[in-house]
């Protein structure tokens, strides 16, 4: 990781996390400093009793220090509201082989 002057880094600045860790796969990293993680997961149907896949596709702060782009695994934390929709960090990149 390389140093960072972000006051919501969450190593180098101020920011505090809690609550939910999760993991997914960057599918856009067109905003500044945001980007955009997709979640791929199954669900019980309980009418059909079999499974489904669903996403979901969670806003996270993108420090400069991490830098994650398109197609790498993540992992995210929780952390306070950093605007209207993102509530979550990038916390590191997932090493191993990169989803395409």
């Amino acid at each position: 990781m390389a140093k960072c002057d972000d006051i919501n880094c969450p190593v180098h600045g101020t920011l505090s996390t809690r609550g939910a860790v999760l993991e997914g796969t960057v599918k856009s990293d067109k905003m500044d400093k945001t980007v955009i993680v997709q979640r791929d997961y199954y669900v019980k149907s309980k009418k059909y009793d079999r499974y489904k896949r669903a996403k979901s596709r969670i806003p996270a702060h993108n420090p400069p220090c991490v830098n994650a782009k398109t197609g790498e695994d993540v992992k995210i934390m929780e952390c306070r509201k950093l605007s209207k929709t993102v509530g979550f960090v990038v916390v590191e990149k997932k090493e191993g082989e990169q989803n395409q």
